[in-house]
């Protein structure tokens, strides 16, 4: 049945999960997308009897909102098209409703993906300044010293990208291994962090974003997120939309 309450095109474009809102309305600028055959007046509102397309393909009506927690594993490039990826997600997760990763995470790295088809919610996990806790176990080359820890917790300058990283919680878990919690997410921030004090990651496995833990997933498995945990992570999503 075709939902007929009209909304902003750009958002509903990332609620038919074909992209984030922020994507959408580049889309839009660029005038790739087209509303039944023209192109969009500013601030334009649609619903499921208008005709879409971005690039001359069909836009897909919109979807009732999926959540997904998936296990990347190492290997698979956080993706929909690259042609140097070798493996990417749409690969490996064969889904009935198309999904985006909400914050990705490196080829090398594994664990916790939100998959879904919500713009909102992918752009609100994937904004840095709504300070989103991601946490991971990260194994490191060789034994760490308090100092390493200290610095990791305090913030650390990536020369490479001429930044500053925020202070986070850093706690030590083994010899060669701790857990971190993040709120931002620069380019393979963790790997820069630990290079800079002259350490290798390992290993990094991502196993919490907000308040969804990657649980007992296993690598390739997915599990609905729902119920109140659903609505936990929708709760947190507009209380950081308060604060801003």
């Amino acid at each position: 049945m075709a939902n007929t309450e009209k909304v902003r095109l750009n958002k509903y474009l990332a609620e038919s999960g074909l992209c984030s809102r922020r994507e959408a309305d580049r889309l839009i600028e660029e005038g790739r997308v087209r509303v039944n055959g023209q192109i969009p007046s500013p601030g334009m509102k649609v619903n499921d009897l208008d005709k879409l397309t971005v690039d001359d393909k069909p836009v897909a009506r919109r979807e009732k909102k999926v959540v997904l927690a998936y296990y990347k594993p190492q290997g698979v490039t956080c993706t929909e098209k690259d042609r140097h990826a070798e493996v990417t997600i749409r690969d490996v997760l064969d889904y009935p409703v198309r999904l985006t990763y909400a914050g990705r995470l490196d080829r090398d790295s594994e664990g916790l993906l939100l998959m879904t088809n919500d713009g909102d919610l992918i752009d609100s996990l994937m904004r840095a300044a709504n300070y989103h806790e991601k946490e991971y176990l990260v194994r490191v080359n060789k034994p760490m010293s308090r100092e390493f820890l200290k610095k990791m917790s305090e913030g650390v300058l990536l020369r490479e990208l001429n930044e500053r990283t925020r202070p986070c919680f850093v706690k030590e878990e083994g010899k060669f291994v701790f857990r971190i919690v993040l709120t931002q997410g620069l380019n393979r921030q963790i790997r820069r962090m630990c290079r800079e004090l002259g350490y290798e990651a390992v290993s990094i496995k991502r196993v919490r974003v907000a308040n969804v833990l990657l649980d007992r997933l296993k690598p390739g498995e997915y599990r609905p997120v729902s119920g109140e945990e659903k609505r936990e992570l929708y709760r947190c999503m507009q209380k950081r939309k308060t604060l801003r």
